[in-house]
Formats: C-alpha cells, sequence, structure tokens
C-alpha cells in the first residue's frame, strides 16, 4: 500500500492532478492483469508502449496513474497522475523506497549459471517456518526485481531475489535497489561476454553485488570457482565472506557424492546426509550455497535434508519429461560453455542400455569468442554422446568441429522444428536411448519434446 505522497517522493515525480493523500493498493505494469485500486505505470519496451494501453487501464478502477507523457482526450479526473522523467527508473525508485521501508533481510543471488536454482533452493529451505518473498522464475532485470520488492510486506520475513545481467552496471544498479544483507555469487562463467567482453569483465559486473551489501553483512561464494578466490582472501571489514564447494577447502564443503537412483546423494561436511531429485552433479553447488544461507539464518543440517529431499527443480534444467515414450532431459532454459559441460556431465552419468543422444541449440551473447567456443564444446560430446543434432548456424560450428575429430553421426538443422521432424522421423531413437535437450532461450528448444 502507497501513498501518492509516497510515490511522488520516490520518483522525484510531478503530480498533475489529485491528492497526496490518496492511497493506491499496488503498483502494476500489466493494463491486462491490473486490479481494482492499484496504479498504472506505463513502462516504455522495444516492442511496446505502457502509453498506448492507459485508456485500458482506465477501465479497471485503478487509483492512479504513473506515465512519462500526459495523454490526450482522456477522462483522467477519476485517478491520481503522477508525471515521471523515466517510468523504468520509477519502478526502481519505488521499490528501493519499499526496501527501505522495512527491516527485513534480504538473499540477493547472482552468477553465470544456477541463479534460479539456487534462489528457489534459498526460498524452499527458509519458507520451512518463514514466510519468504522470493523472485517469480527468472524475473531479474530491472523490471523483474523491483516488481518483486514493490511486494514487501510487514507480513514477510525473508526476501530472496536473483540478480541478471548482461551489461557492465545492471548488478550495481539492482543491488543499490535491493540493499541485500547476504550475497551470493555462485561461479563466474562465459556467458553474456558480448557485452561483459571477458571473464574478467563477468567478475568484476558480478562482483559488484558485494560492494552494495547493507549491514549485518555477508558474502557467500563458491569456492572452487578459480576466480571468487580473491574474495575469499579478502580482508574486508564490510562484511563476512563465507564459502561452499567440493574441491578446495570451504566453511560449507560437500564429498562421497554419487548419483543413485536417479538422485544425487551427497554428505555436507562430512557429516551430514543430503539427497536430490536430480541428475545434475553440479546440483551439488546449487544446494550447498542454500545450505550456507540456512545455517546462516540458523536453521540445523537435518531439517535442510528433509526440506531439500522434497525440493522440486524449475522447468528445463535436467527435468527427465517423458514423451511420446522416449526419455529426455530438458535443460532448455539457457544455455552457455559451462552450463553446456554441465549438463554433459549429467548425461554421461546415467546409466544408459540404448544410445546418449545430444540437440544441441545456439548458445547465444557471446561476442567474438561464438564460432571458437561452439567448436571447443565438440570434444566434451564427441566423448558422451553417440548422436550429436545442432539447431541453428553457430551450432554448425559445433558438428563441423565433431566431424572433423572423427564423429560420424552428425545432423544439422536451422530450427527447433526441423530437429524434431528429423528426430522422430530419421533417427527414430527407441525407449533405451537419453536425448539431453540444449540451447539458448531464444532458440525455443522445448519444442521439440512438446505438444
Amino acid at each position: 500500500m502507497f501513498s501518492v505522497e509516497e510515490i511522488v517522493k520516490a520518483t522525484t515525480g510531478k503530480l498533475i492532478h489529485g491528492s497526496f493523500k490518496d492511497r493506491v493498493s499496488g503498483i502494476s505494469t500489466d493494463s491486462r492483469k491490473l486490479k481494482p485500486q492499484e496504479a498504472f505505470l506505463a513502462l516504455k519496451g522495444n516492442n511496446f508502449d505502457g502509453h498506448d494501453f492507459i485508456e485500458e487501464s482506465l477501465k479497471s478502477n485503478i487509483s492512479a496513474l504513473i506515465v512519462e507523457r500526459v495523454p490526450d482526450h482522456l477522462p483522467l479526473h477519476q485517478v491520481a497522475l503522477i508525471k515521471v522523467k523515466d517510468t523504468a527508473l520509477a519502478l526502481g525508485n519505488i521499490a528501493r523506497f519499499q526496501r527501505q521501508k522495512f527491516n527485513v533481510p534480504v538473499i540477493a543471488i547472482t552468477g553465470s549459471n544456477g541463479k534460479t536454482t539456487t534462489k528457489e533452493m534459498v526460498a524452499w529451505v527458509l519458507s520451512l517456518n518463514s514466510k519468504v518473498l522470493k523472485t517469480e522464475g527468472t524475473k531479474n532485470n530491472q523490471i523483474g526485481l523491483p516488481q518483486t520488492l514493490i511486494q514487501l510486506s510487514q507480513k514477510d520475513d525473508f526476501a530472496v531475489v536473483e540478480i541478471g545481467t548482461n551489461h557492465f552496471g545492471e548488478v550495481d544498479y539492482l543491488a543499490k535497489i535491493a540493499k541485500p544483507n547476504i550475497g551470493i555469487i555462485t561461479n563466474i562463467g562465459l556467458s553474456h561476454i558480448e557485452f561483459l567482453n571477458n571473464l574478467r569483465g563477468v567478475l568484476k559486473e558480478k562482483s559488484s553485488l558485494l560492494d552494495n551489501l547493507a549491514q549485518p553483512a555477508f558474502a557467500v561464494v563458491n569456492a572452487d570457482d578459480k576466480l571468487l578466490k580473491g574474495i575469499i582472501t579478502q580482508n574486508n571489514k564490510r562484511k563476512h565472506v563465507f564459502s561452499y564447494g567440493i574441491h578446495e577447502k570451504s566453511d560449507f564443503s560437500a564429498s562421497v557424492i554419487r548419483l543413485k537412483g536417479g538422485k544425487l546423494e551427497f554428505k555436507v561436511n562430512r557429516k551430514f546426509d543430503f539427497a536430490l531429485s536430480t541428475l545434475g552433479y553440479y546440483n551439488t553447488y546449487n544446494a550447498l550455497g542454500a545450505i550456507s544461507i540456512g545455517r546462516l539464518l540458523g536453521l540445523g543440517y537435518p531439517e535442510m535434508s528433509c526440506r531439500l529431499a522434497a525440493f522440486k527443480f524449475p522447468k528445463g534444467r535436467l527435468n527427465l519429461v517423458d514423451f511420446k515414450g522416449l526419455k529426455f532431459i530438458d535443460d532448455t532454459y539457457n544455455s552457455n560453455p559451462l552450463s553446456l559441460r554441465a549438463a554433459l556431465a549429467a548425461l554421461d552419468g546415467v546409466r544408459c542400455k540404448g544410445k546418449k543422444i545430444l540437440i544441441m541449440g545456439d548458445m547465444l551473447e557471446l561476442g567474438k569468442q561464438k564460432e571458437l567456443l561452439h567448436r571447443q564444446i565438440a570434444r566434451s560430446i564427441t566423448n558422451t554422446c553417440d548422436i550429436l543434432l545442432t539447431v541453428g548456424s553457430l551450432a554448425r560450428f559445433t558438428a563441423e568441429a565433431a566431424e572433423k575429430i572423427g564423429f560420424k553421426n552428425v545432423f544439422c538443422c536451422d530450427s527447433s522444428e526441423e530437429a524434431r521432424n528429423l528426430l522422430f522421423n530419421k533417427i527414430s531413437p527407441g525407449p533405451c536411448d537419453f536425448i539431453l535437450v540444449k540451447g539458448s532461450r531464444a532458440m525455443r528448444m522445448e519444442e521439440i519434446f512438446s505438444v
């Protein structure tokens, strides 16, 4: 709940008409989902302009409009009208204002891979005994994160948010809105290097999260990530640093890791047993991130073990899917070299009486290294798979590299639809085969095994 005065103050906007004492029940950017007494904030995007839907929004009995330009010839007298310079920045400023109103611990998660799964695990563990506000899905950008924090209320015990980026400065901007008390960096990999240049650029961007922690401040980082080691060894009086890992010395370590009966089993700190319903070895890291947070916030290992055993992984993250009598491993949410190698390791660990098939889509946003990185992944694929189908112009480089080293069963497609037809009509896999499907989000790889 906001007063119009609070919105004007938070956004440094101008009240065109209405009363400062008017109140709104929430802020919405979607005219189709408006509820009575909410404020409609007219966002401008690349393919849409919320100002075009103001007339429609007025039919929902809203209380206020937040706009960059005042519309003509509309019956605006029944709503408070607030004019701002930039509605996207206004959304962030309202979220920052709401965050500052409540003394609620905020946990923020960033990294090249595993952000969403770690965020979901942290929220799942903490919600055992507490009310947790969390980022829905992957709404981790300059619109999604503010939309989450605007919902913060005195009923919440914790807030868990995901922070994504593909340009310099985005993590810093979002962290300044969220002002988290605990920041997690899952890893540093070759993602979004089209704009972040290289691994050092990724490290610089992701680690800016830790520069914006609010007191009491705790950083939690992956000790096995070579680029994150420097953060662990830093003597920074402004924040306490904790670590998790498998190979390197850490505060929360996993050992005796094995895949058994479709479950990933491991011990934490050589004593406490955990099990996850996943094929992915790398999900040990995601679980360790959640366990670290749970321990810092007072939860015991036995209760976290029971909680994580019941955790259901987000869609598109190594989920087993049965489609037309075939076994698919759905890892279609996104793809980059690090996550593809992790998915291949999961496929390699599966016991399979039949063939192992990879349907690989383009890995996007890799900048000048895109051809090289697509070629380099070929060796890992040929060591794991029996058949390779590629989708897209970049994945053809992988196909060429695989054929160059003697791999015979390679097929190239221009679209996921073509790959689906080829899979079912020419390759004709059997019920004993396993099919891993992986690619960047824009490649729509999930269409291969959906109705």
